[in-house]
């Protein structure tokens, strides 16, 4: 089935909060094996003139799972997340992610397309401190397969 072309522009607002601890952000760093010591000590990230320790990049996709669940099991998309392949992943950062963030996410639906028989929705989270702060954007494409096909 393919999905719903009405839902390009639809905004998903945020559904709670993430707070971004210390210890989180230390296991994430030791997942991917990066040894930066801002990501891990104090004094490090501060020597670098953060207030906290600060995440890896790629940290953010994390912090935006549970805001892109809003949009891949929304039922009247239309999607069937056992044919899903993600296909791209970006971010673009206004400020490094820190501990002691407390964080949410807005997701909005920016394209569906049609691609060789398959549909393609890219997504975009807004990542922002509940106080308004911009901190980063990440966008998502994913590729569900054989749409065209039913």
């Amino acid at each position: 089935m393919a999905l719903n072309p009405d839902f390009v522009g639809r905004t998903y607002p945020p559904a709670g909060t993430y707070l971004v601890g210390r210890e989180k952000i230390r296991e994430f760093a030791a997942a991917i094996g990066d040894r930066n010591p801002a990501y891990r000590d104090v004094a490090a990230a501060k020597g670098l003139g953060y207030r906290d320790v600060i995440a890896p990049p790629t940290f953010a996709f994390a912090v935006t799972m549970q805001a892109f669940e809003s949009v891949v099991l929304d039922p009247e998309l239309g999607l069937d997340y056992s044919r899903v392949v993600h296909g791209e992943q970006a971010f673009a950062y206004d400020r490094p992610i820190t501990a002691g963030d407390e964080l949410q996410v807005t997701m909005v639906i920016e394209a569906i397309r049609a691609v060789a028989g398959n549909d393609m929705i890219t997504a975009k989270a807004v990542i922002a401190t509940t106080d308004g702060e911009p901190v980063a954007t990440a966008t998502s494409v994913i590729l569900a397969r054989g749409t065209d096909a039913e």
